[in-house]
């Protein structure tokens, strides 16, 4: 089953990005009754909205689960002072899409959940089983999802004129990225937390530093814009796309173009705030080749383990199940992976062949002809079927003209989003409790 899962893995588009990204979510110890007693406590009120410190710790809790830090008393203490900050940010906007009337329906949080469940293999209502026995309360994840559903859509509304492009725009655009072919570009991934006074700045920059340590020792980078970056690419984990050096910030863009690929850099001040990046990868504007193929696949698991010296007649059974799908079209594996017994999925959709993990897997999906179904392929936990059913040579370097749309209307919608996040803690009421 590890190949499969690695392969499963390949091929989970999202529109949001995960805040439960797979780990294990340790079982918590009871608090002591004196801290229970303390959950209630106000500790910010904002525009006569509370912030209870049962909020800010099942918030704390959410994140070090999550980036692998480990809910330890140590370490919710370090996230509580910006936790809490966060949360403040987070009342400030949702109020504001409440005043607005921009309206984020419970079956809008549930399809957003669901996709979670969905990429990390959870049953319906696992997530929510998940977060309870890892101590922490279900709403703190829905009432992020809410607020960043709720806020992105309000940014959106907020464009006016400026979401309205013209073909020129489009086209002047496009040809800027052509212009510029066999620059280098960088695709990069942000943290953005923002001062909002000058009395606050020493507590942001202590933040900011202790998360690039974290980062450093193997925080995902994804877990951790999710839960604190206040940019708009937050929804996508911190993904920036490919961006150049001129498209950014002049002291950020200085030091993405000497690191290597892998690296973050120490927190930077920008306008408005500090700034973390990390560069994945580097390329030339325009020129970007990869083979891309689309799959369809069908997974008979065993129901004991497997001995190969010695199979059960199940394990028989399923594997001349598998060998009836050999050399068999795209159609007639998915349709067999339908009628499965586990329900995994058929349609991985297109899968950059360069990235497949493993490298076994890789080789083989390379090795086998375009739709004809492949011979059984035996693991531990059972036997597949795997066809490739297109395999094609793309320049994905290439700017669309969708893609180009969704650079500028995304560049125009973090300054709205950035300036509105400034007014509304102007113009806040906001009392801190200890």
């Amino acid at each position: 089953m590890r190949a499969i899962a690695s392969f499963r893995a390949l091929t989970l588009a999202t529109a949001l990005a995960a805040p439960i990204a797979g780990a294990a979510l340790a079982v918590l110890p009871l608090l002591p009754a004196q801290a229970v007693a303390q959950t209630n406590r106000i500790v910010s009120v904002v525009n006569g909205d509370i912030i209870t410190a049962n909020e800010v710790t099942n918030r704390a809790r959410l994140f070090a689960i999550n980036s692998g830090m480990g809910p330890s008393q140590e370490v919710l203490a370090r996230l509580r002072p910006q936790v809490t900050r966060l949360l403040v940010d987070e009342k400030l906007r949702i109020q504001e899409v409440q005043r607005r009337r921009v309206l984020v329906a419970d079956a809008d949080v549930a399809e957003a959940v669901r996709e979670i469940e969905m990429r990390n293999n959870l049953p319906t209502g696992g997530l929510a089983n998940q977060l309870r026995s890892a101590g922490i309360e279900p709403r703190a994840l829905y009432d992020q999802i809410r607020n960043q559903i709720g806020w992105a859509r309000l940014v959106r509304g907020m464009l006016g004129n400026q979401g309205e492009l013209t073909q020129r725009e489009v086209d002047d655009f496009i040809a800027a990225h052509k212009a510029r072919t066999g620059e280098p570009e960088y695709l990069v991934s942000e943290i953005f937390i923002p001062v909002d006074d000058a009395s606050s700045e020493a507590e942001v920059r202590r933040f900011v530093d202790d998360v690039v340590g974290q980062l450093r020792r193997g925080v995902p980078f994804p877990a951790a814009a999710t839960q604190f970056s206040q940019s708009q690419t937050a929804l996508q984990g911190g993904d920036m796309g490919w961006v150049r050096p001129d498209e950014l910030d002049p002291a950020v863009g200085r030091i993405v173009s000497q690191m290597p690929p892998g690296a973050i850099a120490n927190p930077m001040r920008v306008p408005g705030g500090f700034q973390i990046v990390t560069l994945r990868q580097k390329r030339e504007t325009g020129r970007e080749l990869a083979t891309l193929v689309t799959l369809r696949q069908s997974f008979y698991p065993f129901t004991a383990p497997l001995d190969p010296q010695a199979p059960t007649a199940q394990q028989r059974e399923a594997v001349e199940t598998a060998r009836r799908l050999e050399g068999r079209s795209c159609d007639a594996v998915a349709a067999a992976g339908r009628g499965g017994p586990n329900g995994s999925p058929t349609d991985p959709g297109a899968v950059r062949l360069d990235t497949m993990q493993p490298p076994a897997l890789r080789q083989l999906i390379n090795s086998l002809p375009v739709g004809r179904a492949s011979q059984p392929i035996v693991t531990p936990d059972g036997v597949m079927v795997i066809a490739v059913c297109s395999k094609e040579t793309r320049n994905l370097a290439e700017l669309t003209p969708q893609q180009a749309r969704g650079q500028l209307l995304t560049q125009r919608a973090e300054l709205i989003s950035r300036q509105m996040q400034r007014d509304l803690r102007r113009r806040a009421t906001i009392e801190e409790r200890s």
